[in-house]
C-alpha cells in the first residue's frame, strides 16, 4: 500500500471512529430530541442553498407539475424537516435494543398482506420512505428474511449489524445476491427489496413511467415472482407526528408486477411506489437523482441554479423536453 492509500485509509478510519462515536451518544436521546434535531437540520439545508434542496424541488416540480409554485416549495421544505428527522433517528433505530425500536411500531395497516401462503416466500417492497430502516426490521421480525443489500463506504459493517439484529440476512447486490434471495423465497421466506433507485446493470432494468416520466426502473422483481411463484406486496414505515411512534402500511402490488413483459412489470411496480408515497408525500427521499439517467441521452434535470424559483423553471423546461422527446420517439 503507498502512502497516500495509508493516508485515505487511516483518514477514513478516524471519521468511522467519529461517527460511531456520534451515533452511540445520540442513540441514548429519546426520540422527540432526536426530531427535534433532525427538523434544525432540516432547517439548515432549507435556508442554505444547495444541490440537495434544489433536486427536492426539481423532483417535486417534475412529479406535481399542477401544484403551484408555493405549494412545491412548502412540500420540498416539508421534506427537507423530514430529511432531517430520517438521519438523526437512525442512531436509536440502528443502535438500540430491537425490541424497543419494534416497540415503536403503533399500528400495521394491512398487515394481513404480509402473512405468507401455504409455505411459499413474499417479496417485500420497500421505497426510501419514512423509517425505511424501521420497515426493515419489522419485517425480519415476522420471520426468516433475506434483504437486498447495498455494501456502504462508510460503517458499513455497523449496518450491516443494525440490519441483522432481528435475524434478517444481507444479500449484496451482485449475482449471489439474486441466487440468495431465491434460494429464500424456495424456502417459502420474507424476501425485501428497495425498488426505487436506478439500477445499474442495464440488463436488470427498463424505462417506465414514474408520475408520467421515464424512470430507469429495476426489473428484478418480477423475474424472481416468476421464478419462485411468491406475492409481491409494497410495505413502509411512515413517521408519526410528535414523535409518537411509527405506523407500518402493506399495500398490495399493482396487476403486472410479475409480467414477463418488463416493460409491464416496471410500470406497475411504479404504479405502486406511486401509491405509497401518495399516504405521506413529505416523507420521500426527494432529493434522490431520480431522473438521472435519460432514454437516449435526453436533457439533464439536475442542472442550473439552486435558487427556488430558478429550479421550478429547470423542471419544467426539462418536462417539456422530456414529454416531447417520449412523442418523438
Amino acid at each position: 500500500m503507498s502512502g497516500p492509500e495509508r493516508r485515505d485509509t487511516r483518514t477514513k478510519q478516524h471519521q468511522e471512529r467519529l461517527l460511531r462515536a456520534l451515533l452511540g451518544g445520540l442513540s441514548h436521546l429519546p426520540l422527540a430530541v432526536l426530531h427535534g434535531l433532525g427538523v434544525l437540520v432540516g432547517w439548515g439545508v432549507i435556508l442554505l442553498p444547495n444541490r440537495q434542496r434544489r433536486n427536492a424541488l426539481i423532483n417535486i416540480s417534475l412529479c406535481y407539475p399542477q401544484l403551484p409554485a408555493r405549494q412545491k416549495i412548502r412540500l420540498r421544505n416539508r421534506c427537507l424537516r423530514e430529511f432531517g428527522k430520517t438521519y438523526l433517528e437512525l442512531a436509536r433505530l440502528w443502535l438500540r435494543p430491537s425490541d424497543q425500536v419494534l416497540g415503536l411500531v403503533r399500528e400495521v395497516r394491512g398487515a394481513e398482506l404480509l402473512q405468507r401462503r401455504d409455505g411459499e416466500g413474499l417479496i417485500v417492497l420497500s421505497p426510501h420512505l419514512g423509517a425505511w430502516e424501521l420497515a426493515g426490521l419489522h419485517l425480519a421480525a415476522q420471520g426468516p428474511t433475506t434483504i437486498f443489500y447495498k455494501p456502504q463506504q462508510y460503517l458499513d459493517d455497523l449496518i450491516v449489524a443494525a440490519r441483522n439484529r432481528s435475524g434478517a440476512t444481507l444479500a449484496p447486490i451482485t449475482g449471489r445476491g439474486i441466487r440468495s434471495l431465491v434460494q429464500g423465497l424456495a424456502r417459502g421466506e420474507y424476501a425485501g427489496i428497495l425498488p426505487d433507485q436506478e439500477p445499474r446493470a442495464s440488463k436488470g432494468a427498463a424505462f417506465a413511467p414514474l408520475f408520467g416520466l421515464p424512470a430507469w426502473t429495476m426489473v428484478l422483481v418480477n423475474r424472481l415472482a416468476r421464478k419462485s411463484g411468491a406475492r409481491v406486496i409494497f410495505m413502509f414505515a411512515e413517521r408519526l407526528p410528535w414523535a409518537a411512534g411509527y405506523r407500518v402500511h402493506c399495500l398490495p402490488a399493482p396487476e403486472g408486477i410479475d409480467s414477463v413483459d418488463d416493460a409491464i412489470a416496471a410500470a406497475a411496480l411504479n404504479r405502486g411506489i406511486e401509491q405509497c408515497i401518495a399516504v405521506c408525500p413529505e416523507q420521500y427521499l426527494w432529493p434522490y437523482r431520480r431522473f438521472r439517467r435519460r432514454p437516449q441521452d435526453g436533457p439533464k434535470a439536475y442542472t442550473g441554479g439552486v435558487g427556488d424559483y430558478a429550479a421550478i423553471e429547470t423542471a419544467e423546461r426539462w418536462r417539456r423536453l422530456s414529454l416531447k422527446a417520449e412523442g418523438d420517439g
